[in-house]
């Protein structure tokens, strides 16, 4: 039995939990957002300056399902304007080196990948034509 089979039968959710869990911490805004919230504390607009391609929206829903699954702290000055800063909790904190690690992995094999989806492109273009 997997670690993974282990684990679904001892919450007795078929792994539904886990996988809604994985799902939101595996999606690529996830794992950029918690990247970019390890060097300090950041407010958002710097944020989104960091982050190249997310929109407004995008990096707010992001933030919002990061602070309810409490991997990251909303702090708001009473300011005018408000200053909104975001960092990450020792739980966020603790995602890192997963995520680091993935990110490793991915840079790693990005030439075996490029060359497989090329092949596999091309071989699909042959079936067609």
């Amino acid at each position: 039995m997997s670690d993974y089979e282990h684990t679904c039968m001892i919450r007795g959710d078929g792994g539904k939990t886990l996988r809604a869990i994985l799902d939101q911490i595996c999606n690529k805004w996830t794992l950029l957002v918690v990247a970019t919230l390890d060097r300090s504390r950041v407010r958002f607009t710097d944020l989104q300056h960091q982050i190249p391609g997310i929109s407004q929206r995008m990096l707010t829903l992001t933030l919002r399902n990061l602070e309810r699954d409490g991997l990251v702290e909303r702090t708001v000055h009473a300011e005018v304007p408000p200053r909104v800063e975001y960092e990450l909790t020792p739980t966020g904190q603790s995602l890192l080196p997963p995520a680091l690690a993935l990110a490793g992995w991915a840079l790693q094999h990005v030439p075996h990948i490029e060359k497989s989806r090329a092949a596999y492109a091309k071989k699909g273009q042959a079936a067609i034509g």
